[in-house]
C-alpha cells in the first residue's frame, strides 16, 4: 500500500485487528505490512516462524495474531464503526491528516466521526488549563472569533476550561472544529460535553486513536495531545500553569517544529506560568492576539479581494446592512430599526447576502461580516 492508495474492505478489519493487540507499536505494525504486503496476509499466516521473521515481534504477539478472538473483536470494532457512521482511517488514507501523518510516532490509524475536512488549508489547536480565568476565556473566545476571518480549522481537546471554550465559540460562529479524545468513540469524556460533542459531528467532528470500550486512563491524555499537536500548523496555549497537559502539547510541538504561541499574563498569576515560561525560554512566540499569529503563519484573510468586489457589487439597501456590521456582530432587530426595512424585505436580503458570502447568520439572529 502507498499513500493515498485507499485501504478499503476486509482489509481494514484487519488493520483493526492489528491495531487490537497490545504492545504492538506503530513502527511494528508497519514492518509487519511491509514485510507481509498487508494486514490480512498478516492473519493469513499459519506459521510461527514466518511472523518471526519480523524484528520486533515476540511470542506473545504471534499468540495474538494466530487467535481468532483477535479478528472477532476487530469484526465487532468495525461493525461499530459501520452503525454509528465512524470512519476508520489507516494512514493511507486520503482524510488521514497529513501533516500527522508526517510526524514520527503517527497513530497507525484513527477513528473519525464528523464532517469536515481534517486536512484543511489552515489548522490552529488552542489548548490551556481546565480551570482558566474569566480573562482566559475571553481571550479565547475572541481568538476565535478574530482566527474565523482566515476560516481555519480549530484542534482542541474538548476538556474543560480553555479547550471547551473554544469548541464553543466555533460552534457559535459555525466554524468547523475537531475535538481529539483519550478514549473510544462509545463515550465521551467528561460527560458534560456529550452535547457539544453531538453538535460538533455536524461543524468539526470527534478524532481518536482508541477502539471502542477505551476509557480515559492518564496515560492516554499525552498520547491525545501528539495528535492534536501534529495536526495542526500551530499551537496557542491561553492560559496554563507550568505543568500539565497543555505545556506537553506545547512541547511536542516544538518536537514536530510547529509555530507555537502563548498568551503572556502576570508574573505572579499561577494560570500565566505555563505561558511565560514557553516565551521566556523561546519554546512560544507571544501572542497578543490572531494578527500575531496569521502573521507569523503568513496567512492571508480568506476574501479580502473577493469581499471588495463583493462590497462594490451592492444595492443601495445592502451597503446600509453592510455598513452596520462593519467590525461588529449586529442583532435582526437592530438592523430593521436602523434601515427601515420591512421584515420581509430583509430576510431575503440577509438571505441574499449570506448566499453571496458577504455575512453569516450566527445564534439568537445575530449577523457578522465574513
Amino acid at each position: 500500500m502507498t499513500l493515498n492508495q485507499e485501504v478499503v474492505g476486509e482489509e481494514l478489519i484487519y488493520r483493526i485487528a492489528l491495531n487490537l493487540i497490545p504492545q504492538l507499536g506503530n513502527k511494528t505494525a508497519f514492518e509487519l505490512l511491509r514485510h507481509f504486503g498487508s494486514a490480512q496476509a498478516v492473519f493469513e499466516q499459519s506459521k510461527e516462524a514466518d511472523l518471526h521473521q519480523v524484528p520486533k515481534i515476540g511470542q506473545a504477539m504471534v499468540q495474538q495474531i494466530l487467535e481468532k478472538s483477535t479478528l472477532e473483536k476487530a469484526a465487532e470494532e468495525w461493525a461499530f464503526t459501520q452503525k454509528y457512521n465512524i470512519k476508520v482511517l489507516p494512514q493511507e488514507s486520503a482524510d488521514y491528516p497529513k501533516r500527522l501523518r508526517n510526524c514520527p510516532d503517527a497513530p497507525f490509524l484513527l477513528y473519525y466521526k464528523g464532517n469536515t475536512n481534517l486536512n484543511a488549508a489552515k489548522v490552529v489547536a488552542i489548548v490551556g488549563t481546565r480551570k482558566p480565568s474569566a480573562q482566559g476565556k475571553l481571550f479565547c473566545e475572541r481568538l476565535v472569533q478574530d482566527l474565523a476571518v482566515y476560516n481555519p480549522l480549530i484542534v482542541s481537546g474538548l476538556a474543560y476550561g480553555i479547550d471547551v471554550t473554544a469548541h464553543k465559540k466555533c460552534l457559535d460562529l459555525q466554524l468547523p472544529n475537531i475535538g481529539v479524545v483519550a478514549h473510544g468513540l462509545d463515550r465521551i469524556y467528561p460527560k458534560m460535553h456529550k452535547t457539544i460533542a453531538q453538535r460538533m459531528t455536524n461543524c468539526g467532528g470527534i478524532l481518536t486513536e482508541f477502539r471502542k470500550g477505551v476509557a480515559p486512563f492518564s496515560k492516554h491524555f499525552p498520547m491525545r495531545n501528539r495528535i492534536i499537536a501534529g495536526m495542526a500548523d500551530a499551537v496557542v496555549v491561553v492560559e496554563t500553569a507550568n505543568r500539565g497537559g497543555s505545556m506537553i502539547t506545547a512541547y511536542i510541538a516544538n518536537e514536530y517544529n510547529k509555530d507555537v504561541f502563548a498568551v503572556p499574563g502576570r508574573l505572579d498569576d499561577p494560570l500565566s506560568k505555563g505561558c511565560n515560561h514557553l516565551i521566556k525560554t523561546h519554546r512560544a512566540s507571544l501572542l497578543e492576539s490572531a494578527e500575531d499569529l496569521a502573521y507569523i503563519l503568513r496567512w492571508e484573510k480568506k476574501a479580502k479581494g473577493q469581499q471588495k468586489q463583493l462590497f462594490a457589487n451592492l444595492s443601495k439597501e445592502e451597503r446600509l446592512i453592510v455598513d452596520l456590521m462593519l467590525g461588529k456582530e449586529v442583532h435582526l432587530e437592530m438592523i430593521i430599526q436602523k434601515t427601515k426595512i420591512s421584515t420581509s424585505r430583509m430576510a431575503a436580503l440577509l438571505l441574499e447576502l449570506e448566499l453571496r458570502g458577504v455575512i453569516r447568520a450566527l445564534p439568537g439572529n445575530n449577523f457578522r461580516l465574513l
